[in-house]
Parts: C-alpha cells; structure tokens; sequence
C-alpha cells in the first residue's frame, strides 16, 4: 500500500513539473531570443540528422573532432587532398553550430590546398569546394553567423575577384562562365536589371503552382521528361543546378558570336543528345512563350535549394544599391556581406565585437568600389577568353549614399570606424569627380566637388581650401598634383585614359569616349611639357617628363597596339575595336600588332572560319603611311645629328 501511494504521489509530481516546465517555456525561449543565447533566430529551426548523433556521443564528441583535425592537416600536407576534404566535412557535420571550424575549413581549401595543385582547373575546384562548403552548409546551418559571411566575402572579393593567386583570370573565366549558364546575360539598363531579377523572386515557388497558372508549361515539361527519358538519371529532368547549367549552355550558344563563328549549334545538334532534346523540346513557338514562364521559376529554385541565395534579397539589393552583374565575384561579396550585416545584427551588438560589423561593413563598400571600375561586363563563354570588365559610373551615385549610412552607423565606433570610411569616402569621391568629368557628366562632377566642400572642405570640422577651386582647376589638381614625385603616374594616367576610351567607345560603339579620352590625354601632355615638370628627373635619374609622357601620336599608338595585344581581353573583342576604329588609328598600329596577333590567332578556332588577312585586314593607303614614317625617321635624325654638331662646335 505504501508504495502504490508513493508511485501516485511520484506521477503527481512529475504531471505538475511538465505543466509548469510547459508554461515556462515560452518565456525561456523569448528571453533567449531577445539576448541571443541560441545559434539562430527560430528555436525550431532544424539541424542536420547528424547533429542528433552528435549529441549523444557527447563529450566524446570534442576528442573526435580534435582526431580529425590533427588528421586533416596530416593528410593535406601528404597531398590527400580528397581524403581531407572528406574529413572535414565531417568534422563540420559534428559541429555544425560553431561558424569557426566551417570557416577554417573553408579557407583551408579555398587558400591551403588549392595552391598546392598542379593545375588552374585543380585549383578552382579546391577554390569552389571551400566557397561552396560555406555558403551551401555553413550558414545553412549557422544563418546568423556574421564572421562566416564576412570571411565567404571576403574569399569571393580577394581570391576570386583579386589578382594575388595565379590562376585569378580562370577563377574569373569559370566563374562568370558559371553564372552565366544559371541566370543568363543581364539587360543592360537598371530599370531592366530590376525587372529581370524581379521576374525570379516574383516566380511560384513550387512546379505544381506555376504549371496550374500556365498550362502550357505542364506540355513543355512534358515533352522534356520523354526527351529525357532515355538518358543517364542525372541528365533527368530536375530542378537543380545542373539540369539548369544545362539549359544555360544550350541557352548561350543561340547567342554566342563564338558560337555561330565556330559553329558550334550543328556541333551540339550532332554530337550532344541533351542539346538535341532541349531542341525538340523548344522548337514551337508555343514552347518558347513557355520558357520563358519556367526558366525565372528554375532559376529561383536553383538559388534557393542549391546556393542558399534569397531571389528576394537579390531584388532588394538592386533596387537599393545598383545594377549587380552576378557574373561579377563582387556581386555575390557584397550579397553575403550584406546579408551578414542585416540577418546577425541584433547578435553582435556587444562592444567587444563591434571589430567584426565593422570589417563586414568595409567589405561592403569595397565591393561596391569595385563594381563602379570593373562591373560592366562582357562575356562569351564558348571564347575561352577572359570576361571584359569596365567601369561602371552607375556605381558612384550608390556609394555617396551608402557612406552616410556607414558613417552613422559607426559614428561612434572606437578606433575610428566612422573616420575611416570618411577616409574612403573623400578618396573614392575626388576619383570620381574627375571620371564623371572625363565622362561629360559635368553636372554630376559638380554636385559630388561641391559635396565634398561642404563636408570636408570649407563646412568641415577644420575648415579648409581643398574642395573650393572651379572644377576643371580641381579635376587637373586631382590629376596632376600627385605627379611630382612620381612621373610615371602621369604616363600610367595617359595610358589608362586612351585604353579604356579605345576598349568602351569602340567596344560599346561610343564614339564620344573616345573623343574625350584623346581630349583629355592631350591636355595632360601639353600641360606636362609645357610646366615646370618637363625637366623633372626623379631620385633614379629617370628622363624628362616630355620624353617620358611623349607627344599624343605615340601615346594613341601605343596605348591602341597594347589594347589590341591585351591577351586579358577577348581575341574576338579586340579584332571588333580594330575594325571599328578609324584608318588613321589603324594604320599607326597595323605593323605593330600583325605579327603577335597572327600567331594568337593560329591557335584560336577563329583560324578555322576565316583567314587572318579577313578579320584583321590591312588599312587603306598602308604603303604611302609607311613611306612616311620613313621620311620622319630620316628628319628626327638629320635633326638630331645637327644639335650633336651644334653642341660640338660651341664646346
């Protein structure tokens, strides 16, 4: 009797401890949401199966882990590349709420391992396989973790997009490559740019409710399974990244110059049966209005499921900041960096971490600096040339608007976080008055100078002259004041305007810039060897600045053959900005660059469509231009021979 009482009174007890735990919890769980005492954000937001093991080993857990670690160091550094790669996933799978050991790994193969293949192509698997191990599981996993999407980031702005590592042009290539394929070439416009990746995040988010919204897809869909049907399970019709890649490559070769050059669309008809489906698939016309209603939804579910991308985040950033080209490495570094900075805030607002917003912060608008000079890109991906990359003003005004939101945000950040992105906001700017006035955008120019008055110059905190002079005296202040110590600057800033007025006005069909190029690098050589600084000799005893800058013929001459010679740009570009410029530009350079071209272009598949004579041909009136040279060669000599006669007689 005394035990029934005893076993009553024990599930009494525990009935009354689960109510009360149960009305408890609530509270516990706000109270841990408000001082982010948990990983994420949702307390049910799920962990990995293996978690649940994890947990039960236990303590035991830890030593495992340090096992592993140990042991893939080892086998990185015996050249085991595949095994360590195996081991650390586990090792993150064991501890996949703790960012640090996802982040070391990463940057383990991104960095480590990837510089100790023998190949470009090893090196950016190694180099992807890191990116990919941290956006696709360890913010998965740890969504709120600002230190993993600074470091994915910054692997994306330095390693990708940066010049440090060899192999950097095929990083580029593959990469735009890559996401060309997946979300296609973007319109040019922003107003279109938005449209484009608003068409994405608008698209249904499951197949059932986009083919009961249009029928015509369900047929499409239909006709692409038993297209299909027949081939290996991975080519299957599937919503992942590969079926999409797919679909891209067979999307790129209908607009490809490459492609239509080489022929490649009838190579692909005969020899690739995927190509051959997607064909059969999308001849009618029916079935290309309903494409064009399945690929935003493919591309959605292929950001979503396969690169942890939010469409709708996309969106917003366009719509904020500017015309992201995801082809661009600093696209996706200012995605994630961003998207660190909004989804973590509220969990790193203590002091002692106030280093790590502010580092993410910086990537931010580094990323954006990049974009304003290099975000406007050309690309073909059948060429197996390096993406073109110009500036992009669009940019600039994006910047001066997001450095208030920087600078009031880390106003009272110790260090001097906020001075440090005046710092970058005063430097960024000045280069930007003097390029939107390169551009014509005169108006534009002065808006940002008087900007940059009114809050460091004459309305600064110190008051000074720096910003008040008429803006075409600063934009020669800005160009030539820091070419007293360094002369080879002022080449550099001669050479830089004429390429990029050569590749972006004849590239682009923009006759204006390069009009205004050559203006401008006639107005610093007059400048230069009409100043004092033409007799300058530097602490190297380097020449005169007049011979060094040279008169304007030799600089458009050599700037136009360097340009062509580029092997950094695409053959089939710089054959376009030959054939587009003047005969005047043409016959300067013709003899210089026949030659190197000539042998580039035998082992480029152009050699296979059409004689070299044909793509760069010879320049009217050549023999009489050369006739000329020659005479000029002749006078700068008889010249030359008399002032050493001149000198000689009056010693």
């Amino acid at each position: 009797m005394r035990d029934r009482v005893i076993q009553l009174l024990s599930v009494i007890v525990a009935v009354i401890a689960l109510s009360v735990g149960g009305t408890l919890l609530p509270k516990i769980l706000e109270v841990s949401d408000q001082h982010t005492l948990r990983y994420t954000d949702v307390s049910i937001e799920g962990a990995p199966p293996i978690v649940a093991i994890g947990t039960a080993i236990g303590a035991l857990r830890g030593i495992i882990v340090d096992y592993l670690w140990i042991k893939t160091n080892l086998q990185k550094e015996r050249g085991l590349f595949y095994e360590a790669m195996a081991d650390a996933s586990l090792i993150a799978k064991l501890q996949p709420r703790f960012g640090e050991v996802w982040a070391f790994q990463g940057h383990n193969m991104a960095y480590n391992i990837s510089v100790m293949t023998d190949t470009e192509r090893e090196r950016w698997e190694w180099v992807r396989a890191g990116l990919d191990l941290v956006r696709d599981d360890g913010l998965r996993y740890n969504p709120n973790d600002l230190t993993l999407h600074k470091e994915l980031a910054f692997w994306l702005a330095h390693k990708v997009d940066g010049v440090s590592d060899d192999a950097h042009l095929y990083y580029k290539r593959e990469f735009a490559k890559q996401w060309q394929f997946l979300l296609g070439v973007p319109p040019a416009s922003s107003t279109d740019r938005l449209a484009w990746i608003a068409a994405i995040k608008d698209s249904p988010d499951s197949l059932e409710e986009l083919e009961s919204k249009n029928p015509a897809v369900r047929t499409m869909i239909d006709q692409l399974r038993s297209n299909l049907s027949g081939f290996d399970q991975k080519f299957q019709f599937q919503l992942d990244e590969d079926f999409l890649t797919n679909l891209g490559r067979w999307q790129s070769v209908q607009t490809s110059r490459y492609a239509k050059l080489l022929g490649l669309e009838d190579t692909f008809r005969r020899n690739d049966p995927i190509y051959s489906a997607f064909d059969a698939a999308f001849k009618t016309p029916e079935s290309k209005i309903a494409l064009a209603e399945f690929l935003p939804f493919l591309r959605k579910r292929v950001l979503i499921d396969d690169f942890n991308m939010n469409p709708e985040l996309m969106w917003e950033y366009t719509r904020d900041f500017g015309p992201f080209d995801w082809r661009h490495p600093q696209s996706h570094a200012f995605y994630w960096a961003r998207k660190g900075s909004t989804s973590a805030a509220k969990r790193y607002q203590n002091e002692d971490d106030i280093y790590i917003v502010l580092n993410n912060d910086r990537i931010n608008i580094q990323s954006m600096q990049a974009l304003s000079r290099t975000g406007l890109m050309h690309y073909d991906p059948f060429s197996n040339d390096n993406p073109a990359r110009l500036n992009d003003p669009r940019w600039i005004k994006s910047i001066d608007t997001y450095f208030g939101e920087l600078y009031r945000k880390h106003f009272g950040t110790r260090g001097g976080g906020g001075d440090s992105f005046c710092d970058f906001y005063q430097n960024f700017m000045s280069q930007s008055v003097r390029e939107l006035y390169r551009l014509g955008d005169i108006e534009g120019a002065q808006a940002i100078l008087s900007k940059l008055d009114r809050l460091f110059g004459r309305g600064g905190l110190i008051p000074n002259n720096k910003y008040e002079a008429p803006l075409e005296t600063f934009v020669q202040n800005v160009t030539f004041g820091e070419y007293e110590g360094s002369p080879d600057v002022a080449r550099s800033d001669v050479y830089a305007t004429l390429a990029n007025g050569f590749r972006e006005g004849l590239l682009f069909d923009r006759p204006d810039v390069l009009k205004r190029a050559i203006t401008f690098a006639r107005q610093l050589i007059e400048y230069f060897q009409g100043s004092q600084y033409a007799d300058f000799v530097n602490k190297f005893g380097e020449r005169r600045m007049a011979d060094l800058i040279g008169n304007l013929r030799t600089s458009v001459q050599d700037v136009f053959a360097s340009v062509l010679m580029d092997p950094s740009q695409p053959l089939v570009d710089r054959l376009t900005i030959y054939n587009r410029a003047g005969e005047a530009e043409r016959r300067m350079v013709y003899d210089l660059v026949k030659a190197p071209l000539e042998g580039e272009f035998a082992a480029d598949p152009l050699a296979k469509l059409a004689p070299f004579a044909q793509l760069l041909p010879e320049p009217p009136d050549m023999e009489a231009f050369r006739q000329a040279r020659a005479a000029e060669a002749a006078q700068r000599a008889a010249e030359l021979e008399a002032s050493k006669r001149s000198i000689g007689e009056s010693k």
